[in-house]
């Protein structure tokens, strides 16, 4: 068995928790393949192969994420690109998506056993069309975001079919998948999805409305965004990178993704256990 692990080194106490999951996991007899890009870190665990991360995703049976959420979010790209499984090890603040945390290391031999539950995430892919051409292509696993820097007001028109289904004056869109359900869409209100439901969630940021609400479409819809900005401030972003100017005679395509994340669960409900201690108890 051949693992990659991705680590964030800019987390607390992600050193560590990667160096410790080594020796488990040498223990169990598994391959560990790290970037070439953190060999100095690694440089006493002489049984650490090293190589470029697109090539060693490719040969890898499972990525492993050490750090917090947008670890997972950086992980899921190449986890999606090649169909391979993703755990999460929380090391950061939240870690909402991660099925593991830093005291739950022992259970890196389900790994081996096979004993664990695979979750299969909806990604959605943002398609900018511009003189009818698609120019550019970004998939995410959490929300694209379209909006003015400096949070300036806009409007903005979204339509599937032809037929316009939102029109709004607001700081900005959010479209989520149901993952993306509890990261920005749900600070700008929007509701929990579970996150193997299929579906697209829109939800204006600071409406200047009484009554604009969020939206969930099904899946297949194909939902066009054009905005009526003088000029071209407005930006779009993917699972908060990616920035992408959204020029007044482009429109973007908002659409169900061919790509999916498989996302490793090894400790069994873990999406209602983060619900529960992550979102209605206090940070500290």
């Amino acid at each position: 068995m051949k693992v990659v692990l991705f680590p964030n080194f800019g987390k607390k106490n992600a050193l560590p928790t990667a160096l410790k999951c080594c020796d488990i996991l040498k223990e169990l007899d598994i391959e560990i393949y790290v970037s070439e890009d953190f060999r100095s870190e690694f440089g006493e665990k002489s049984f650490v192969q090293f190589g470029d991360i697109r090539e060693i995703t490719k040969i890898c049976d499972t990525i492993i994420a050490i750090g917090g959420d947008g670890t997972i979010l950086k992980a899921s790209v190449y986890a999606s690109e090649n169909d391979k499984p993703l755990l999460g090890i929380n090391t950061g603040r939240l870690g909402f998506m991660a099925s593991m945390e830093i005291d739950d290391l022992d259970k890196l031999s389900k790994l081996k056993e096979q004993d664990y539950t695979v979750e299969t995430r909806m990604m959605i892919d943002a398609e900018l069309v511009r003189d009818d051409k698609v120019i550019s292509v970004h998939t995410a696993l959490n929300d694209i975001v379209i909006a003015r820097p400096y949070s300036k007001i806009a409007d903005y028109e979204i339509s599937t079919d032809g037929i316009v289904v939102s029109s709004m004056r607001s700081d900005g869109v959010v479209f989520a998948t149901p993952t993306g359900s509890t990261a920005y869409a749900l600070s700008a209100g929007g509701p929990i999805l579970e996150p193997e439901t299929e579906c697209i969630q829109l939800t204006p940021i600071c409406p200047h409305s009484l009554f604009s609400r969020t939206m969930v479409f099904t899946s297949d819809r194909l939902l066009e965004v054009k905005h009526y900005a003088n000029d071209d401030s407005i930006y779009y972003s993917v699972d908060g990178k990616a920035r992408c100017k959204l020029s007044k005679d482009d429109k973007l395509v908002i659409k169900k993704s061919l790509k999916k994340l498989k996302l490793i669960d090894i400790k069994g409900h873990s999406f209602f256990d983060a619900v529960n201690n992550k979102l209605m108890n206090p940070i500290k």
